[in-house]
């Protein structure tokens, strides 16, 4: 009613302005409450009829009148005007109805005020969410550009980075990078006087440089740094890289028993570091403990498994006498190895196996692989030469075996050269070797090969100096090699029996099938006149590798020569023992008495001889050998027997030969039933 008055009344201005709506109790209501139902505005979504949403709460107008908001202070109601009386609109809203209008193009009647109120939300909003938007698109990119972009495969790292990536995962390094992070680390430590790893690192490739160029005084320099890291940082203060050092530089300078002090040191304090058990490994091989250097093993597979894995364990396969393992893993390693360094190790030693077998052929192969992957590579020049020589190309073997003594001057690559010089003739160039080897042999000091000094003293100089040299190196790593070699040098001083106990002690249960050792064999038993064993031995030297030794194959051609093919008669005659004589029973009759003696073809006295002889009246019949199976004898007539007074109970004892009228002979077999006697 209160509505349709305002309608009817001649000053009122109905309908209202665009913006406000009737209250939902009549006109007068106030200027932030509206009815979601008659007279909502276009655009705005319905919440029900009669419901209200008040937004002074919020939004709270200045202009506001008296409680109720629609009228004046004397009760009477408020004219609307256009500016004043317009609804104060939040910023969300005023956009909401900015949007209505422009959808039903309805011309924008709200005041300056308004228009700037929505300008502000329009420009927040698209702020804000050009602001996401944004943000989301830069990390995007960010994250995937890298995916995106192909930057090709990362760079190689440079000499030094190759030289302690090698270091880090038990590998070989090529000696320039070797070479070049002794020189990195040395500037580092001018400057870092107190960096206890770098002290380690520079240690352990002192050491490893040594050993590939048999340059013992950079064991001194290796032994000052490895110390130096441990005074900065003691050895139960966890210096493991110091500790590994130190067991390295032990064993290459074959001292295995302080190698192993201080790698079982470091494995003590770091038993989950793999890269420490390699050299535990062959410390425990050096001193004969199998046992030990197995469980090792063992323990290396199950916390690792790399290319050096698989050549540690070849190794192993190889002294066990296990060839065709041995070969599965060595040449896995040396097909799965990255580095030039690590393929030409790896190949070097499939070309090892493949010599050890008798393939000369084969092995250059592997070794001149070796030799394209790192020229650097020494072992493999050596060892090419021994294939070339083999192969009959000994020009070349000659110059290969001059260069890598020019670069790695081991007593053995002069040992066996100049066994290739004497092959040819050449006695003095020959000489001249064996000189220089003598030389290193008298400057013998810490890290001395004293095993191959010592072999080539029993074969080219003092036998009895061979066997003080290996007996002190045998009581301090009693391993295979060393007792071999003891030995070897025990036969050439004139001691087979002692010889031949070392020699049966090198080739006990699971032994290398090595030609060496079997020739070793051979010789000393063919010493102690056991002419079967000897054979069998230097048979199996030249089966396992018919060019083991320049020197020595020659004479184990000759020594089988000498020995001929074994006598007639089975490996009875081949062991050089007597045969024991069946027993036949005793003798007895009217013979001579004498026990039947072996005789004949078979053997010497193989068959068995009378013991008597038949009447000259009666003739002689060929004694015949009997086996120990009782046989009848056939009477010479067929007549019938005659009566006997009494039964016969005891058999009679056969007789060597018979005779017409003969009564008497010897016996030489076992009791045989009586013959039938004939008539008279």
């Amino acid at each position: 009613m209160e509505n349709e008055q305002e309608r009817e009344a001649p000053d009122s201005s109905w309908p209202p302005p665009l913006g406000r709506g009737t209250g939902a109790q009549g006109y007068g209501g106030g200027p932030g409450e509206r009815a979601r139902g008659y007279g909502d505005r276009p655009g705005e979504r319905s919440q029900g009829y009669g419901e209200r949403r008040t937004y002074e709460a919020q939004w709270p107008l200045a202009d506001a009148g008296a409680e109720g908001g629609g009228g004046t202070a004397d009760g009477h109601p408020r004219q609307p005007t256009a500016a004043a009386d317009a609804p104060a609109l939040s910023p969300l809203d005023a956009l909401d109805a900015e949007h209505a209008r422009e959808a039903a193009g309805a011309p924008d009647t709200r005041d300056s005020a308004a228009s700037s109120a929505t300008a502000s939300a329009r420009t927040l909003r698209r702020t804000l969410v050009t602001s996401v938007v944004g943000s989301v698109v830069l990390s995007c990119t960010v994250f995937a550009l890298p995916l995106l972009v192909d930057h090709g495969p990362p760079p190689a790292p440079g000499p030094v980075g190759r030289a302690m990536q090698a270091v880090g995962i038990g590998a070989p390094a090529s000696l320039t990078d070797l070479g070049a992070l002794i020189a990195d680390r040395e500037a580092h430590l001018a400057k870092h006087p107190g960096d206890e790893e770098s002290w380690a690192v520079l240690g352990t490739a002192y050491t490893e440089h040594a050993r590939r160029t048999a340059d013992r005084g950079l064991f001194a320099q290796a032994e000052q740094a490895l110390n130096r890291s441990l005074a900065a940082r003691p050895a139960d203060a966890g210096n493991i890289e110091a500790l590994a050092g130190m067991a390295a530089l032990a064993n290459a300078r074959h001292d295995y028993r302080a190698a192993k002090k201080w790698g079982e040191l470091a494995v003590m304090q770091a038993p989950g570091r793999w890269t420490l058990y390699p050299v535990l490994i062959d410390t425990y091989d050096r001193l004969g403990d199998y046992k030990a250097a197995d469980k090792a093993l063992e323990k290396l597979q199950e916390l690792h498994s790399n290319t050096a894995v698989r050549a540690r364990a070849a190794q192993v396969y190889a002294d066990r006498g296990w060839r065709e393992m041995a070969a599965t893993e060595i040449t896995d390693a040396a097909a799965l190895a990255q580095a030039p360094a690590e393929q030409a190790a790896y190949q070097h030693s499939v070309g090892v196996l493949a010599w050890e077998r008798g393939e000369a052929a084969e092995s250059l192969r592997w070794f001149e692989a070796a030799l394209r992957a790192d020229p650097e590579h020494y072992p493999s020049i050596a060892a090419r030469a021994r294939s070339l020589a083999v192969l009959g190309r000994t020009a070349d073997a000659l110059t290969a075996y001059q260069d890598v003594l020019r670069k790695l001057p081991l007593p053995q690559y002069a040992t066996e050269l100049g066994e290739l010089y004497e092959s040819i003739g050449l006695d003095e160039a020959a000489n001249a070797q064996y000189d220089a080897v003598r030389r290193q042999s008298a400057d013998s000091g810490p890290g001395a090969d004293q095993l191959a000094l010592g072999l080539f003293e029993a074969d080219h100089g003092d036998a009895d100096a061979a066997v003080a040299r290996l007996t002190a190196e045998w009581k301090r790593h009693p391993g295979r090699q060393v007792t071999d070699a003891l030995a070897w040098a025990h036969f050439r001083a004139g001691d087979s029996k002692k010889a031949l106990a070392f020699s049966k002690r090198a080739m006990d249960k699971d032994a290398p099938r090595s030609a060496l050792f079997a020739y070793h064999r051979g010789e000393i038993e063919r010493s102690l006149e056991k002419y079967g064993a000897a054979r069998r031995f230097l048979t199996e030297a030249l089966k396992i590798n018919p060019h083991f030794s320049r020197l020595h194959v020659p004479a184990a051609e000759q020594a089988l020569a000498a020995l001929g093919e074994p006598p007639p008669g089975g490996p009875v005659n081949v062991t050089g023992e007597k045969p024991q004589a069946p027993s036949l029973g005793r003798t007895s009759g009217s013979g001579s008495g004498q026990q039947a003696k072996p005789s004949g073809r078979g053997g010497p006295n193989s068959s068995v001889q009378g013991g008597g002889s038949a009447g000259r009246g009666s003739g002689s019949s060929t004694p015949k050998q009997q086996t120990p199976r009782t046989q009848q004898q056939k009477p010479r007539t067929q007549q019938p027997a005659p009566q006997r007074t009494a039964p016969r109970t005891a058999p009679r004892k056969q007789s060597g030969s018979t005779g017409a009228g003969s009564g008497s002979g010897s016996t030489g077999g076992a009791k045989k039933p009586a013959p039938k006697r004939t008539a008279r």
